[in-house]
């Protein structure tokens, strides 16, 4: 019989084929998305229709400062969240402190924790893997909260897809937390632009398999009153064509703000009004107010 010496090698070869192969599979590979939805228990959208602070009870307040550690990844757009509730708490008083340990009873909110900038910078993916390095060292993190800066003016369905399936496979791997969805600021496009298409389907997929939603574009769609400005090209800033040329011409949050004294605060939140950043705060007391229980009513 033919001796071969060989076989280490042709053995070796093959183990090492092997892991290359397995290396590949589809739980490696941060763009396979083909989990199927995590259903939720409810639908949680958080949108124009929760900005006015009176409404949240103070015991969801304080629940929510006991009970949620919360990790919220974003640039300078998503920076209007931190900005607004900071400036809520010389506006409204110390029931609303928030830091990033938690410490003197405050709400535990760690601002930037991951070390990749959003949703879409360096790329659609990264932030994903930082979620999970991040959660894997931190296990007492219970929620966490992505925003966009512009790149969902710019996305494709495949993108948002892409985006959707990322957030549904780290519902499907880390069922303790609660993971936010976030829609993109408003680009000032036009009635049937692509931004408000993409986040419309970022809406339809929260609404059918009962995500947790913060509208971001939504907020700044609506004056407090209640008047719709997305129509009508509005911008991240409250700018808005108010005749239909095809030119901004005027700023619902000025406007709101010189008619309303004493109903607003001054804060500096990013790209935007003040009054903007007081109802992003308003916003996330909200959510942060329903995760912990309360039915939003």
């Amino acid at each position: 019989m033919k001796e071969y010496k060989n076989y280490p090698v042709i053995i070796t070869a093959i183990i090492l084929c092997f892991v290359l192969l397995s290396s590949c599979g589809p739980e490696n590979n941060p763009t396979d998305t083909n989990e199927d939805p995590v259903q939720g228990d409810t639908t949680m959208i958080v949108d124009h229709n929760c900005c006015v602070l009176s409404q949240i009870p103070q015991q969801a307040v304080e629940d929510a400062k006991s009970s949620l550690i919360i990790a919220y990844g974003h640039t300078s757009h998503g920076s209007q969240l931190i900005t607004g509730m900071l400036g809520l708490i010389d506006f409204a008083g110390p029931l609303y402190t928030f830091n990033g340990d938690g410490s003197s009873g405050a709400l535990e909110l760690r601002d930037g924790p991951f070390g990749v900038p959003d949703l879409g910078n360096p790329d659609r993916i990264s932030w994903e893997g930082a979620t999970r390095t991040y959660l894997d060292s931190h296990q007492d993190v219970n929620v966490v909260i992505w925003s966009w800066c512009g790149q969902v003016s710019d996305a494709g369905e495949e993108d948002i897809d892409l985006y959707l399936g990322l957030m549904n496979g780290l519902e499907n791997d880390y069922p303790d937390v609660s993971f936010v969805y976030m829609t993109g600021h408003l680009d000032g496009g036009a009635p049937d632009c692509n931004l408000l298409v993409r986040n419309q389907q970022i809406r339809d997929y929260c609404l059918e398999y009962d995500k947790i939603l913060y509208d971001f574009a939504d907020i700044e769609s609506y004056d407090p009153d209640g008047s719709y400005y997305a129509d009508k090209r509005a911008t991240d800033n409250c700018d808005y064509d108010s005749d239909g040329d095809g030119y901004n011409d005027r700023n619902w949050a000025s406007e709101w703000q010189d008619a309303n004294p004493g109903e607003w605060y001054d804060c500096d939140p990013a790209h935007t009004m003040p009054l903007n950043g007081n109802l992003k705060a308003y916003a996330a007391w909200h959510l942060w107010a329903r995760l912990v229980g309360w039915d939003g009513s």
